[in-house]
């Protein structure tokens, strides 16, 4: 390692960030350091527009003092669109060391105004082709290039989801792009580097354009058309040749228009490939058969429009089938081993004419039979009709599915080996780095942090879904936000977050409610369904509060904050006007503890009262905008809703307490929000712990919590002194319990705490999904209580660590954690081994922690071998009745201590 080095930049979280709209980028890196407790001092950052041009840098910060490495603003002359811009920076220490430069890194800007845009979105001839075609469209363009190409971009978008073509050549790796929004207010376009795809000479620029879910099925009402009726296409081709003119290819009506093999490829149904009306070599030069129409112009505008803001969907992972299996009712089915996210694809031979039908399924019956009644109206299916006999590599374009297990139709003459030998899954999502890792001792608890990862991958495909695979697959809120600091563990969702937020934001009613669904492809749906006029729930509208304040905890990101700020704060105030008081909301429709084990017989509504929920999450939600409005410099705002707070929680006790300090309702998830939320404190708090350990323990450390209870019920355990019964309840394996789907084979998270019974039968049909992602929230308490991985929250970004390791007195004998934060990477574990208590932390430089060495005496720890005092980076340390207390720097950090009354 370099002695002190900075290392890993970064433009708006990416390391290279190709066309982006943001006007003031902010910058980031980590410094790497080989002596503990390293701290930056002071840095410098310079920008040029070419690589070799640092001599005459376009903008050098000179050296500013302060410790800031973190979204750090760029300071230079105003962004021009269409820019590459160069940067690199370095660093000094509290040792009085100066880094040298960085690497260089590089960000691209794409086209900033709407006025820059040249195209016409464009469609074929509703003359010559029928706007409401189940085929795929296929749009090309000819056109000739000078020699000597210095750079070429292309900007485009579609009303539908799109592939691109050049000369033959697929650009880019994007899947379903441009992706999901709220595209009437926002609608996203790509930038792709096409330099090496173009040629002197003839070229040919093709657009593969489908539904998607612009006009294409969405939601289990069969609508369409949801953001209009025809699809189109938006691309401008920008050429920069090395004498210094420049050319412009754009959509408009020069360009030709067909279907071809894509019969029909829709998000729930799959698709229908017939290879013989395949038009070979369409998207290169001289590869028309002459068969083309003419195109017309669609008037969309371009206000919308606005660049890439989240990562795109790619494919991330290959899986091959893991077994061919013959069902009891004589199908053929290839077992995956892994319920995921995807589409099929197979090379095989294939004779003319052949036909191979997949169905895709996420289980089997009980009996060994595929099963796909949990779909519903989603068909799942993709057909495949060869042309010419040879060798075929195929996989669906405009589709995706859910699924464990497919069933294969066609392909009798294949053994099971060539059958096996012949597919693989690919796997589809968000491409989002993952950042963190959690282990322990016991294989199901393991197992379980795997199904939480898969869940999250499956519903982390452009917006954050309930499901995958059923006629729904909508960005339910109340998922979201209950997952999201989970999510943050496991993977950066900082863009992810930032463009779904936008779209609540641009959801959000003019009163302030936030709907059920983002992108809201409800619409006005839910006003006949439960008769209520808001079009919100508590719980699922705090979205609009709870997840632009995780960004800001988890990525330190102050500007996302500011952008909702009015989002956050209108939602606050749309309660405000609902409930009979101004501190209560006990008015509309809720969900409440949604799918809680102690309903009503045949009713999807837990038994805790839907007011009391939405009283505790006016108070979150008002507790947070607090926070908020302090940390943005609104002291006003954070004053008045500092005393709005107090008023809620006041009214709470005194309506939902009895006289006594204890919960009126008796449910595990009523006596979880109040010491989750800080709505009681003293005496009352102590009662409603000991209420709440007493009913997990009568329950037989069982829970029966739903949506809103389950995030927080170890975490409320944990907290108030009753951490034992936390894990008890992660390490229960009966029904209801996490790692009970896992004994029924469960590799993702269910929908519902019994999706297959003890006696191998199903929940209904009508809402059983095997891949979702909510009661997977329990990682955040796994990575933060278990492995002792968590932040103090005053110095967002983990710039301050909090280890605190959860040590199990026998329960487990090990767990560790790893989070790859903005400073860098962050580890917490521990291990019980032969009376003695083994703790290891990381912190990266430029970032310190705060750890508790729990039950520990302080003169018998020891880091690294020698007395805890002499430890270099250990800035203060002390003994307290929970155990050592101490805070330290950056470093690697190796502590021991015998067990509390170990021998």
């Amino acid at each position: 390692m370099t002695e002190f080095s900075v290392r890993s930049l970064t433009c708006e979280y990416r390391e290279a960030l190709l066309g982006t709209a943001v006007r003031v980028p902010r910058l980031g890196w980590k410094l790497e350091s080989d002596r503990r407790g390293t701290v930056q001092t002071a840095f410098r950052i310079q920008t040029a527009e070419s690589e070799d041009g640092f001599d005459a840098p376009l903008w050098d910060s000179g050296r500013v003092e302060g410790d800031r490495s973190v979204l750090v603003e760029y300071g230079g002359p105003a962004v021009r669109s269409r820019t590459r811009y160069y940067y690199r920076v370095k660093a000094w220490d509290n040792y009085g060391r100066e880094t040298g430069w960085s690497r260089t890194g590089w960000w691209e800007t794409g086209l900033l105004s709407p006025e820059e845009w040249k195209a016409e979105w464009v469609t074929p001839d509703p003359e010559a082709i029928d706007p409401h075609a189940k085929e795929a469209y296929l749009l090309r363009k000819g056109f000739s290039v000078k020699k000597g190409i210095r750079s070429a971009r292309i900007y485009a978008t579609a009303a539908g989801v799109y592939e691109l073509y050049a000369n033959g050549s697929r650009v880019g790796e994007d899947v379903l792009a441009p992706g999901w929004t709220s595209y009437r207010e926002r609608h996203q376009y790509q930038t792709y580097d096409v330099t090496g795809l173009l040629r002197g000479g003839d070229n040919v620029i093709g657009i593969a354009l489908g539904d998607g879910w612009y006009k294409g099925e969405l939601t289990w009402l069969s609508k369409r058309n949801i953001y209009g009726d025809r699809r189109a296409a938006l691309l401008q081709l920008y050429i920069g040749y090395e004498d210094g003119s420049e050319e412009w290819v754009v959509t408009n009506r020069t360009w030709e228009a067909a279907t071809g093999a894509i019969r029909m490829s829709e998000l729930y149904a799959g698709e229908l490939y017939d290879a013989r009306m395949a038009r070979e070599g369409w998207s290169e030069a001289g590869g028309t058969d002459g068969d083309w129409h003419g195109t017309v112009e669609v008037p969309l505008g371009y206000g919308q429009l606005v660049a890439q803001e989240n990562d795109p969907t790619r494919v991330t992972e290959t899986l091959s089938p893991q077994a061919v299996l013959r069902t009891p009712q004589g199908n053929r089915v290839l077992d995956m081993g892994q319920n995921l996210v995807g589409r099929m694809r197979f090379s095989l031979d294939l004779p003319a004419g052949a036909r191979v039908l997949l169905r895709h399924a996420e289980v089997l019956d009980k009996d060994g039979n595929f099963y796909t009644g949990n779909l519903r109206k989603a068909k799942q299916t993709v057909e495949y009709i060869a042309g010419e006999a040879g060798r075929v590599s195929y996989a669906p374009h405009f589709t995706f599915q859910g699924f464990r297990y497919v069933l294969v139709e066609g392909l009798e003459q294949l053994s099971d080996e060539s059958l096996k030998n012949g597919f693989v899954a690919e796997v589809l999502h968000t491409d989002m780095e993952p950042t963190g890792r959690f282990e322990c001792s016991n294989s199901m608890v393991n197992r379980l942090q795997q199904n939480i990862v898969w869940g999250q991958r499956g519903n982390f495909l452009d917006v954050p879904t309930d499901c995958p695979q059923r006629d729904e697959r909508l960005g339910w809120t109340g998922d979201a936000q209950v997952f999201i600091r989970t999510a943050a563990f496991n993977y950066h969702v900082g863009p992810f977050f930032t463009k779904w937020l936008r779209d609540l934001k641009a959801d959000q009613r003019d009163t302030g409610s936030v709907p059920y669904v983002v992108p809201n492809a409800l619409e006005d749906y839910t006003s006949t369904m439960w008769g209520d006029e808001t079009y919100t729930s508590s719980a699922w509208g705090d979205a609009a509060t709870v997840c632009p304040w995780t960004v800001y905890l988890v990525y330190g990101d102050r500007r996302l904050l500011e952008e909702q700020y009015g989002s956050m704060k209108a939602w606050v105030e749309f309660i405000r006007a609902q409930g009979d008081d101004e501190v209560l909301w006990n008015t509309g429709f809720h969900f409440g503890d949604w799918l809680a084990l102690d309903a009503h017989e045949g009713s999807y509504f837990g038994a805790t009262p839907v007011e009391l929920v939405a009283t505790a999450y006016y108070a979150l939600s008002t507790r947070i905008l607090r926070d908020a409005a302090a940390v943005l410099g609104k002291d006003e705002e954070a004053g008045e809703y500092g005393r709005l707070l107090e008023g809620i929680i006041a009214k709470f006790r005194e309506t939902f307490l009895t006289s006594e300090g204890r919960m009126a309702a008796s449910t595990q998830t009523a006596n979880i929000l109040p010491l989750v939320f800080g709505l009681a404190d003293g005496e009352d708090r102590k009662r409603i712990a000991a209420d709440l350990n007493e009913l997990v323990v009568r329950n037989g450390h069982h829970l029966d919590t739903g949506f809103v209870g389950t995030p927080y019920l170890c975490i409320a355990l944990s907290e108030n002194g009753y951490h034992e019964t936390a894990l008890k309840l992660l390490l229960q394996d009966t029904y209801p319990s996490w790692l009970y789907s896992i004994t029924k084979g469960a590799t993702t998270i269910w929908e519902h705490w019994d999706g297959i019974k003890p006696d191998g039968s199903f929940w209904s049909d009508d809402m059983n999904s095997y891949n979702h992602y909510a009661y997977g929230a329990i990682g955040d308490w796994m990575y933060r209580y278990v492995a002792g991985l968590d932040m103090d929250e005053s110095e967002p970004a983990y710039k301050r660590a909090k280890i605190r390791p959860g040590c199990a007195n026998g329960e487990l004998t090990f767990a560790r954690a790893s989070f790859e934060s903005a400073y860098g990477r962050i580890a917490s574990g521990w291990r019980a081994e032969g009376g003695d208590i083994f703790v290891d932390v990381d912190v990266p430089g430029n970032a310190g922690a705060d750890i508790l060495l729990p039950s520990a005496r302080l003169a018998s720890v020891t880091e690294s071998g020698s007395a805890l005092e002499a430890a270099e980076g250990v800035r203060s340390l002390s003994q307290t009745d929970e155990g050592v207390r101490l805070s330290v720097g950056s470093g690697s950090y190796r502590f021991r201590f015998p067990v509390l009354g170990a021998n």
